[in-house]
């Protein structure tokens, strides 16, 4: 693959999950709060799932991290400029080690040091991605959509399905 274009998945068009405290309801695409998998704690990121299986595998990952009855909200997305990490020609074309995507990173974090994970991230925005389609660790077959940027030019489209989530 030599030219970018062919580093990126199809438009990635649908409706995604994610998992929020009910008191933050209105702010569910805000993106994250703190640090995470892909994300520094200063860079706003929005994690979704492809389905809401891929929602609860993701709450087994980080039991305590989030209210005991978290509102499931869908989520409608519209993206281009995502790479898939589920696809071997990609990953080595983007140079990116799958080992250094699913590498555990919080006891990283909490000793000051940077995940291999937050490196994935930087490669990927270096190649002009918006975003990577992620492979669960815990449910091989399900799937995450993690955006670096949205709602802004020439980014992904996203908004929380619902009047009442709005």
């Amino acid at each position: 693959m030599t030219n970018g274009e062919q580093l990126f998945a199809p438009e990635v068009r649908g409706t995604f999950y994610r998992a929020v405290d009910p008191r933050f309801r209105r702010s569910a695409i805000a993106g994250s709060r703190a640090a995470g998998r892909y994300s520094r704690a200063d860079q706003p990121t929005l994690y979704l799932s492809s389905s809401v299986e891929g929602v609860e595998a993701a709450l087994m990952a980080h039991p305590g991290t989030r209210s005991a009855d978290p509102v499931v909200l869908e989520v409608d997305v519209v993206a281009s400029r995502i790479i898939d990490l589920r696809d071997p020609p990609t990953r080595a074309a983007a140079g990116v080690d799958l080992a250094d995507a699913t590498a555990p990173w919080q006891q990283v974090v909490a000793e000051g040091r940077v995940p291999t994970s937050w490196l994935v991230r930087d490669r990927l925005t270096e190649l002009g991605a918006d975003g990577l389609i992620d492979p669960s660790r815990k449910h091989p077959g399900l799937w995450h959509l993690v955006l670096f940027r949205w709602n802004e030019d020439d980014a992904p489209r996203v908004h929380v399905r619902g009047a009442a989530a709005d």
